[in-house]
């Protein structure tokens, strides 16, 4: 099975065409049509790839590539009308992987997509298991086991932790968590990620030490811990 794409532009022809494209190409896909859903969906979906336009209504496409980047080892190909060499530059060094230029080729884009994802060795079925200890994090499956035993976890805890377990040993802002998770405009809402980190570590710790496994940096953010 091939990797999942979310396809990002706010013209429903456009995404119409690219999802039918991307469909015959054998990828599965998901979309959004402004940048606060493609924000939420990277985190719930985890797409191997994202067809990002910058002309979103809400948000300039170029400000939520470094939040999509922060989502894990996916593809980030920019397919825009703008034409100016700065905001070709300016997509590549903030992490997008290519920029395509409306009106595309569908064949030339598939051609940079199947590139793009060699490169990266990005796969919507490739399986990515996390372990510390004795707890396994399946980032695919979406399934959290101590000991062996599956534990019961929210939706929300699941996208925190997973968000987290693709960056082991590295803080990740309360920002980019909470606008990845609860999407962008929820920055400000420590207090909602406070309840879900305490609710995982109960589930995730229980008997070891509160904080074993999810470290505070105080003001700062989140890590799941890499030594254990």
């Amino acid at each position: 099975m091939s990797a999942k794409i979310l396809v990002v532009d706010d013209d429903a022809a456009i995404r119409r065409l690219l999802r039918n494209t991307l469909l015959r190409a054998g990828y599965g896909v998901v979309e959004a049509g402004d940048a606060k859903g493609a924000l939420r969906q990277a985190a719930v979906e985890h797409p191997g790839a994202v067809l990002l336009d910058l002309g979103l209504p809400d948000r300039d496409g170029l400000s939520i590539i470094p939040q999509l980047r922060e989502q894990g080892d996916l593809v980030i190909l920019v397919v825009s009308a703008r034409e100016a060499v700065d905001e070709k530059v300016a997509a590549l060094d903030l992490g997008a992987d290519d920029f395509i230029t409306k009106p595309f080729d569908s064949e030339e884009l598939l051609a940079r997509l199947r590139v793009a994802l060699r490169h990266r060795g990005s796969s919507a079925t490739a399986e990515k298991v996390v372990r510390r200890g004795d707890l396994s994090i399946d980032l695919d499956r979406r399934i959290v086991c101590r000991d062996g035993a599956e534990l019961h976890l929210t939706r929300k805890e699941h996208e925190v932790l997973g968000l987290l377990a693709r960056h082991v040993g590295r803080v990740v802002t309360h920002e980019r968590i909470l606008a990845a998770c609860w999407g962008a405009g929820e920055e400000a809402r420590v207090e909602y990620l406070r309840i879900v980190i305490r609710n995982l570590r109960q589930k995730l710790e229980t008997p070891a030490p509160v904080g074993s496994v999810i470290a505070n940096e105080l003001g700062v953010g989140y890590r799941l811990r890499s030594d254990h």
